[in-house]
């Protein structure tokens, strides 16, 4: 439990985050800017809050997948069930018997309003946020959803976590992608777990080969951190990762036409992207693999209705099949009408 007004220097640091350009397209980071460091802007009423972690640690590396060129790598958290949906509903429950015998006000908060959860847990004693800015607990590594309950009741507040990074720099030099200007600074744009799943146009060209098969998120950061040999396998079995979104195939992936992405991932946090982003991320994980056994999924997504799907299967072509590239270039660009894609066909050497 913390007080609403704990992290006044929280305020600071998303001001300078977002002056340097580092929110990247998430342009509700900069709306709520003024509000999202202080949750009394959200609720006056407010005096208490209750910060909740749910474990959601995996019973495997979650890097192991990242050299099977034919598979493609989900993010740890969304290999299952959506955690907003299971988290909000625990909290709800926790938060209205608390409200029943306190006879206090209550709202409840999973990544649904601007709030910084990282910052109140550490107050809170959850844990500490890392040089990767995201939390690290000692008891549970870096596997923790957080969910909030605010309250009008005064409690007496838990002793903040200190910080026990110390001089590691592991989660900073394991990042594929740079994204780290500096410990404890985060730079969106090149993050992959900002451009698979945020970012909602072509993939920076000078990025795309450092994403390998990662299709939804990136764990790398996370994954390295020393403390996670005390990390715990989740008990939350709607949390533990399903067997068909360990290692799916890519080639499978690179066909899901809308009513097949919809199937698959219905109650996911991955459908919430949508699958002109997804099948994007899946042939920039295809044009990554170096196998030419994978240029038909490719070629079949030259003809798709969405442009950030056709400009994706255009590199992923020349990365696979040059030759192939080039002698389609001329007849495709004089039926192209999307600057974007038109680009990556003059792209072809």
């Amino acid at each position: 439990m913390t007080r609403p007004d704990a992290v006044p220097e929280a305020a600071g640091h998303l001001r300078q985050f977002i002056a340097a350009g580092h929110h990247g397209d998430m342009a509700w980071m900069a709306a709520t800017e003024a509000r999202r460091a202080r949750p009394r802007t959200l609720w006056p009423e407010v005096r208490s809050v209750v910060m909740l972690g749910l474990n959601y640690g995996p019973d495997s590396d979650p890097m192991a997948n990242l050299t099977e060129r034919t598979r493609a790598t989900i993010s740890v958290y969304a290999r299952n069930r959506d955690y907003h949906d299971l988290i909000k509903g625990r909290l709800k429950q926790v938060a209205g018997r608390f409200a029943a015998r306190a006879a206090a006000d209550v709202k409840v908060f999973v990544d649904t309003a601007p709030l910084m959860e990282k910052p109140l847990a550490a107050a809170a004693g959850i844990g500490w946020q890392g040089k990767h800015t995201n939390l690290v607990s000692r008891d549970f590594g870096s596997w923790l959803f957080l969910g909030a309950i605010l309250t009008s009741q005064e409690l007496p507040s838990d002793e903040a976590e200190t910080d026990h990074c110390g001089s590691c720099r592991a989660c900073l030099d394991i990042c594929p992608t740079a994204a780290f200007p500096a410990p404890y600074q985060l730079d969106a744009r090149c993050c992959i777990s900002y451009l698979t799943i945020e970012h909602k146009g072509p993939i920076p060209p000078p990025l795309r080969s450092a994403i390998g098969n990662r299709i939804y998120g990136c764990d790398d950061c996370l994954a390295v951190c020393p403390w996670n040999k005390y990390a715990q396998v989740t008990r939350e079995t709607k949390l533990a990762g399903r067997a068909d979104l360990e290692r799916p195939l890519l080639a499978d992936l690179g066909e899901l036409d809308d009513a097949g992405f919809r199937t698959l991932f219905s109650g996911s946090p991955i459908k919430r992207i949508g699958r002109k982003r997804f099948l994007r991320n899946v042939l920039i994980a295809i044009g990554n693999s170096g196998r030419p056994d994978l240029v038909q999924s490719t070629v079949r997504n030259l003809d798709d209705p969405e442009p950030v799907v056709r400009g994706a299967a255009v590199w992923a072509l020349n990365r696979l099949d040059p030759a192939w590239a080039r002698s389609a270039r001329s007849d495709r660009l004089d039926h192209e009408t999307d600057p974007e894609v038109m680009e990556e066909w003059h792209a072809i050497d």
